[in-house]
Order: C-alpha cells, then structure tokens, then sequence
C-alpha cells in the first residue's frame, strides 16, 4: 500500500495490499484499489 500526501485514516480501517490511499479515509470501512475506495462498511 502507498500513501500519497498528508491524509488522514480513520479508525479500525482496514486498508488493502497496494491500495494507492490519495485522499481522507472515514472510519470503520475497508479499502483497497488505486484509488483507494470504500468498498464496505463496518458495524
């Protein structure tokens, strides 16, 4: 995984393998791809 700039990661994220992470994750959710994106949500 790659973070690019200064962002920020909420809690509990779980962010998958060589996610590119370009912009502000929420918490509680997971997120993988380039760019990174919620792809579900924890509860």
């Amino acid at each position: 995984s790659s973070i690019i700039n200064r962002i920020s990661i909420g809690k509990n994220t779980t962010i998958g393998a060589g996610a590119v992470v370009t912009k502000d994750i929420p918490a509680d959710c997971v997120v993988v791809g380039c760019p990174a994106r919620p792809i579900k949500f924890k509860s």
